[in-house]
Protein backbone atom coordinates (compact mmCIF):
# COMPACT_ATOMS: atom_id res chain seq x y z
CA UNK A 1 0.00 0.00 0.00
CA UNK A 2 2.71 2.38 0.64
CA UNK A 3 4.26 1.70 -2.16
CA UNK A 4 1.72 2.63 -4.16
CA UNK A 5 1.25 5.83 -2.81
CA UNK A 6 5.01 6.56 -3.33
CA UNK A 7 4.47 5.71 -6.91
CA UNK A 8 1.70 7.68 -7.44
CA UNK A 9 3.03 10.61 -5.93
CA UNK A 10 6.63 10.32 -7.92
CA UNK A 11 4.65 9.64 -11.27
CA UNK A 12 2.88 12.64 -10.45
CA UNK A 13 6.07 14.74 -9.55
CA UNK A 14 7.66 13.20 -12.76
CA UNK A 15 5.01 14.00 -15.06
CA UNK A 16 4.81 17.79 -13.81
CA UNK A 17 8.48 17.73 -14.30
CA UNK A 18 8.73 16.40 -17.24
CA UNK A 19 5.37 19.54 -18.61
CA UNK A 20 7.72 22.28 -17.08
CA UNK A 21 10.89 21.15 -18.71
CA UNK A 22 9.27 21.03 -21.78
CA UNK A 23 8.07 23.99 -21.34
CA UNK A 24 11.29 25.79 -20.52
CA UNK A 25 12.95 24.30 -23.54
CA UNK A 26 10.04 24.54 -25.97
CA UNK A 27 9.18 28.73 -24.88
CA UNK A 28 11.72 31.24 -26.30
CA UNK A 29 11.17 33.79 -23.25
CA UNK A 30 14.19 32.93 -21.07
CA UNK A 31 14.80 36.72 -21.64
CA UNK A 32 13.05 39.49 -22.07
CA UNK A 33 14.47 42.87 -22.91
CA UNK A 34 13.73 46.70 -24.56
CA UNK A 35 16.07 48.97 -25.30
CA UNK A 36 15.78 52.36 -26.78
CA UNK A 37 18.48 54.65 -28.26
CA UNK A 38 17.67 58.32 -29.45
CA UNK A 39 20.60 59.24 -31.85
CA UNK A 40 21.68 62.74 -32.08
CA UNK A 41 22.92 62.53 -35.73
CA UNK A 42 26.69 62.70 -34.68
CA UNK A 43 27.39 59.36 -34.53
CA UNK A 44 28.69 56.69 -36.77
CA UNK A 45 26.43 54.09 -37.55
CA UNK A 46 28.65 50.85 -38.14
CA UNK A 47 27.44 47.47 -40.15
CA UNK A 48 25.40 45.53 -37.34
CA UNK A 49 24.17 48.40 -35.75
CA UNK A 50 20.24 48.38 -35.27
CA UNK A 51 18.30 52.00 -35.16
CA UNK A 52 15.26 51.68 -32.86
CA UNK A 53 13.75 55.02 -33.30
CA UNK A 54 11.99 54.07 -36.49
CA UNK A 55 7.95 54.93 -37.71
CA UNK A 56 7.07 56.07 -34.53
CA UNK A 57 8.47 53.63 -32.91
CA UNK A 58 10.81 54.83 -29.33
CA UNK A 59 12.12 50.74 -28.63
CA UNK A 60 13.12 48.14 -29.56
CA UNK A 61 11.89 44.45 -27.52
CA UNK A 62 13.42 41.07 -27.85
CA UNK A 63 12.97 37.99 -26.37
CA UNK A 64 14.93 34.68 -26.44
CA UNK A 65 15.13 31.28 -25.63
CA UNK A 66 16.45 28.12 -26.44
CA UNK A 67 15.62 28.27 -30.74
CA UNK A 68 14.68 31.65 -31.48
CA UNK A 69 15.61 35.37 -30.50
CA UNK A 70 12.62 37.22 -31.84
CA UNK A 71 12.67 41.23 -31.95
CA UNK A 72 10.31 43.87 -32.87
CA UNK A 73 9.17 47.64 -32.12
CA UNK A 74 6.98 49.25 -30.48
CA UNK A 75 6.18 52.23 -27.79
CA UNK A 76 7.86 52.19 -24.67
CA UNK A 77 4.91 51.95 -21.36
CA UNK A 78 5.01 51.43 -18.08
CA UNK A 79 3.61 48.37 -18.79
CA UNK A 80 5.79 47.09 -21.13
CA UNK A 81 6.16 43.56 -20.29
CA UNK A 82 2.74 42.74 -21.29
CA UNK A 83 3.92 43.73 -25.15
CA UNK A 84 5.57 39.90 -24.98
CA UNK A 85 2.63 38.04 -24.40
CA UNK A 86 1.66 36.10 -27.24
CA UNK A 87 -1.81 38.04 -27.95
CA UNK A 88 0.19 41.12 -28.15
CA UNK A 89 2.86 41.27 -30.64
CA UNK A 90 2.79 42.34 -34.12
CA UNK A 91 3.49 39.62 -36.83
CA UNK A 92 5.79 41.57 -38.64
CA UNK A 93 8.62 40.54 -35.81
CA UNK A 94 11.74 39.08 -36.94
CA UNK A 95 13.15 35.80 -35.41
CA UNK A 96 16.60 34.43 -36.20
CA UNK A 97 18.19 31.10 -34.90
CA UNK A 98 19.37 30.93 -31.05
CA UNK A 99 21.36 27.48 -30.72
CA UNK A 100 24.68 29.62 -30.49
CA UNK A 101 23.53 32.90 -30.69
CA UNK A 102 24.66 34.70 -27.39
CA UNK A 103 23.00 37.68 -27.06
CA UNK A 104 23.80 40.61 -26.40
CA UNK A 105 27.08 39.76 -28.00
CA UNK A 106 27.46 39.96 -31.27
CA UNK A 107 30.47 39.24 -33.88
CA UNK A 108 30.19 42.96 -35.13
CA UNK A 109 30.17 44.34 -31.72
CA UNK A 110 33.38 42.41 -29.90
CA UNK A 111 37.03 40.98 -30.85
CA UNK A 112 36.92 37.48 -31.91
CA UNK A 113 37.95 36.19 -28.62
CA UNK A 114 34.98 37.60 -26.20
CA UNK A 115 32.94 36.22 -29.25
CA UNK A 116 34.64 32.52 -29.85
CA UNK A 117 34.24 32.92 -25.66
CA UNK A 118 30.34 33.46 -25.46
CA UNK A 119 29.65 31.10 -28.30
CA UNK A 120 31.22 28.26 -26.65
CA UNK A 121 29.23 29.29 -23.06
CA UNK A 122 26.31 29.26 -24.96
CA UNK A 123 27.10 25.92 -26.31
CA UNK A 124 27.98 24.54 -22.97
CA UNK A 125 24.50 26.06 -21.79
CA UNK A 126 22.69 24.30 -24.90
CA UNK A 127 24.51 21.04 -24.72
CA UNK A 128 23.47 20.65 -20.58
CA UNK A 129 19.79 21.71 -21.63
CA UNK A 130 19.39 19.05 -24.20
CA UNK A 131 20.68 16.46 -21.63
CA UNK A 132 18.04 17.35 -19.21
CA UNK A 133 15.62 17.12 -21.29
CA UNK A 134 16.38 13.60 -23.22
CA UNK A 135 17.57 12.38 -19.62
CA UNK A 136 13.67 13.18 -18.32
CA UNK A 137 12.13 11.66 -21.48
CA UNK A 138 14.56 8.55 -21.24
CA UNK A 139 13.92 8.21 -17.40
CA UNK A 140 10.19 8.40 -18.16
CA UNK A 141 10.07 5.54 -20.81
CA UNK A 142 11.93 3.32 -18.38
CA UNK A 143 9.35 4.24 -15.21
CA UNK A 144 6.78 3.07 -17.42
CA UNK A 145 8.83 0.05 -18.52
CA UNK A 146 9.19 -0.74 -14.93
CA UNK A 147 5.56 -1.12 -13.76
CA UNK A 148 4.15 -2.53 -11.87
CA UNK A 149 7.19 -3.48 -9.64
CA UNK A 150 8.65 -5.32 -12.03
CA UNK A 151 12.50 -4.56 -11.53
CA UNK A 152 13.88 -2.71 -8.76
CA UNK A 153 17.25 -2.05 -11.35
CA UNK A 154 14.65 0.06 -14.03
CA UNK A 155 13.10 2.58 -10.52
CA UNK A 156 16.35 2.69 -9.69
CA UNK A 157 17.77 3.69 -13.41
CA UNK A 158 14.76 5.49 -14.04
CA UNK A 159 15.36 7.97 -10.95
CA UNK A 160 18.80 8.36 -11.20
CA UNK A 161 17.90 9.54 -14.88
CA UNK A 162 15.64 12.26 -13.58
CA UNK A 163 18.20 12.93 -10.37
CA UNK A 164 20.81 13.63 -13.39
CA UNK A 165 18.21 15.98 -15.31
CA UNK A 166 17.60 18.37 -12.28
CA UNK A 167 21.22 18.87 -12.03
CA UNK A 168 21.67 19.62 -15.53
CA UNK A 169 18.91 22.07 -15.28
CA UNK A 170 20.40 23.47 -12.20
CA UNK A 171 23.34 24.07 -14.30
CA UNK A 172 21.13 25.46 -16.88
CA UNK A 173 19.73 27.90 -14.61
CA UNK A 174 22.70 28.94 -12.64
CA UNK A 175 24.64 29.35 -15.73
CA UNK A 176 22.12 31.76 -17.45
CA UNK A 177 22.25 33.79 -14.34
CA UNK A 178 25.83 34.00 -14.16
CA UNK A 179 25.62 34.90 -18.09
CA UNK A 180 23.78 38.38 -17.38
CA UNK A 181 24.55 39.13 -13.44
CA UNK A 182 28.30 37.91 -12.89
CA UNK A 183 30.13 38.05 -16.62
CA UNK A 184 29.01 41.77 -17.98
CA UNK A 185 27.74 41.09 -20.80
CA UNK A 186 25.37 43.16 -20.54
CA UNK A 187 27.41 46.22 -19.86
CA UNK A 188 29.56 45.52 -22.81
CA UNK A 189 26.60 46.07 -25.32
CA UNK A 190 25.52 48.82 -23.50
CA UNK A 191 29.28 50.44 -23.97
CA UNK A 192 29.37 49.67 -27.34
CA UNK A 193 26.00 50.78 -27.87
CA UNK A 194 26.49 54.14 -26.11
CA UNK A 195 29.74 54.45 -28.01
CA UNK A 196 28.85 53.68 -31.83
CA UNK A 197 24.97 55.01 -31.97
CA UNK A 198 23.62 57.11 -28.92
CA UNK A 199 24.41 58.43 -25.39
CA UNK A 200 21.48 58.24 -24.71
CA UNK A 201 21.06 54.64 -24.45
CA UNK A 202 18.92 52.13 -22.08
CA UNK A 203 18.39 48.49 -21.73
CA UNK A 204 15.81 46.53 -19.30
CA UNK A 205 16.51 42.76 -19.12
CA UNK A 206 13.92 40.51 -17.36
CA UNK A 207 14.10 37.17 -16.44
CA UNK A 208 10.94 35.64 -18.87
CA UNK A 209 8.69 32.69 -18.14
CA UNK A 210 9.96 30.07 -19.74
CA UNK A 211 13.47 30.93 -16.99
CA UNK A 212 10.89 30.54 -14.15
CA UNK A 213 9.83 27.27 -15.49
CA UNK A 214 13.04 26.14 -15.10
CA UNK A 215 13.95 25.88 -10.79
CA UNK A 216 10.31 24.06 -10.85
CA UNK A 217 11.44 21.46 -13.17
CA UNK A 218 15.07 21.35 -11.22
CA UNK A 219 12.26 20.74 -7.67
CA UNK A 220 10.29 18.05 -9.41
CA UNK A 221 13.05 16.40 -11.02
CA UNK A 222 15.15 15.65 -8.05
CA UNK A 223 12.00 14.69 -6.13
CA UNK A 224 10.87 12.38 -8.71
CA UNK A 225 13.97 11.03 -8.58
CA UNK A 226 14.52 10.67 -5.25
CA UNK A 227 11.07 8.62 -4.72
CA UNK A 228 11.78 6.36 -8.08
CA UNK A 229 15.22 5.59 -6.21
CA UNK A 230 13.77 4.90 -2.60
CA UNK A 231 11.35 2.98 -4.46
CA UNK A 232 13.25 0.76 -6.19
CA UNK A 233 15.69 0.11 -3.23
CA UNK A 234 12.18 -0.64 -0.98
CA UNK A 235 11.04 -3.61 -3.71
CA UNK A 236 14.60 -4.84 -3.46
CA UNK A 237 14.24 -4.99 0.56
CA UNK A 238 10.81 -6.47 -0.28
CA UNK A 239 10.69 -8.97 -2.90
CA UNK A 240 14.60 -9.91 -2.85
Amino acid sequence: MKLNIALFFAGLFAALAAVFIILSFGTDYWLLASETCKPDGKVTVERGDVLVNQNGDDATFYHEGFFWRCSFSGRLEEDSIWKFWFTNQPHTKECMHAYLFPFPVSEQTHNATVYDSAIIYRGFWSIFMLLGVACVVLGGFIIICAAPFASHCLYKAGGGLFLIAGFFLLAVTVMYVIWLEVLNMVGLYVEHQQASLCQDFHININYGISFMFAPVSVFFCLLSGLLFFLIGRSIRLQYH
